[in-house]
């Protein structure tokens, strides 16, 4: 009798792992909602050089101008009188304060002049312009 009460008592004694992966799964969520996505605008530019260049700290919302004056945001074309509304919807999906805008060395001043026009008037304030150090 007394060999069966051992077997009874190894048994109770298990570990019940369920309480641990409902943690880690809470955990896991928990991490991937507050996880900062960045939308990059999706193309390769040609940045100009800068001696001055300084690292600023990462923004949420990047607009590449090519140098025919095409204007990507969130990897796809976007018309210079979109911008303002696009930049608003991403704002709404994930408050920023700062826009990066990529222009190619080769782009026309005036696309990237109605680019930051069109940033300002979305309600952002601090734009930067991306470039290589020398």
């Amino acid at each position: 009798m007394a060999r069966k009460q051992r077997f009874r008592d190894d048994e109770d004694a298990a570990i019940d792992m369920t309480p641990m992966l409902d943690i880690v799964f809470i955990m896991l969520i928990f991490f991937i909602v507050t996880t900062s996505f960045v939308k990059e605008a999706g193309i390769d530019v040609l940045k100009p050089k800068a001696s001055n260049a300084s690292n600023k700290p990462s923004a949420n919302i990047f607009i590449a101008i090519k140098p025919n004056g095409e204007v990507h945001m969130d990897k796809r074309q976007v018309d210079v009188e979109r911008v303002a509304a696009n930049i608003e919807r991403m704002i709404a999906e994930q408050p920023t304060e700062t826009v990066i805008i990529q222009a190619d060395k080769e782009a026309k001043h005036g696309v990237v002049v109605k680019v930051m026009d069109a940033i300002k008037s979305a309600g952002i304030e601090k734009i930067s312009i991306a470039a290589e150090k020398k």
